[in-house]
């Protein structure tokens, strides 16, 4: 019998994903959290053979949790299961040490298939991600424009930026200018939103 732990913060999707593996005859959910600081304590009291988590959880981020679960409890394998299906999300849930990650609109035949292999040793990415991360795997984003980029993607001015990095306000401009070429993005903004999803910020 292979035990499973979910982490999902969303109550419905929570108590279909543990009828649904419940149903298999090899699957049972021994533990179901909603929020990520409840996912190591959890573990700890039931140890599952693996943890279905998934990325956006209150209190603390699923990717964390996992990487301090890979610590704590390394002999649970760990299953991301998440609606952010980015580059750079998959770069942080690989280097947290997990064992797979699909989306979750993936079939459920993929996802209980998908438990089984990981559980085998197998370790299973989603393919279009993965098509996706390889096809971004070059950050063409100095240190410093990447630091630049991701501060004014937290809202601050160029004023601020400036400021903070010890910059004149032209050379962050320059910065936010040369970020927006060199990603091909329509603004500011869009830099923002193509470089985060790659992982680069």
């Amino acid at each position: 019998m292979i035990r499973i732990l979910i982490a999902e913060d969303m109550r419905i999707l929570r108590d279909t994903l543990t009828t649904l593996l419940d149903l298999e005859d090899d699957l049972e959910v021994v533990a179901a959290v909603s929020a990520g600081d409840q996912i190591v304590p959890a573990a700890l009291e039931h140890r599952p053979d693996i943890a279905l988590i998934d990325v956006d959880l209150p209190q603390v981020d699923g990717l964390t949790a996992a990487a301090e679960l890979s610590t704590r409890l390394p002999d649970c394998l760990i299953l991301i299961l998440t609606g952010l299906a980015k580059p750079g999300t998959l770069r942080r849930a690989l280097a947290a040490q997990v064992s797979g990650f699909i989306v979750k609109d993936a079939p459920a035949d993929v996802l209980v298939n998908a438990i089984r292999r990981v559980v085998a040793g197998e370790r299973v990415i989603d393919p279009q991600l993965a098509l996706a991360t390889l096809e971004r795997s070059d950050n063409p984003l100095t240190q410093r424009e990447a630091e630049v980029l991701r501060r004014h993607a937290g809202g601050a001015s160029t004023a601020e930026i400036a400021a903070v990095t010890h910059l004149s306000y032209g050379t962050v401009r320059n910065y936010l200018a040369a970020a927006v070429t060199k990603l091909g993005a329509r603004n500011r903004v869009d830099a923002a939103r193509i470089a985060d999803e790659a992982g680069w910020l």
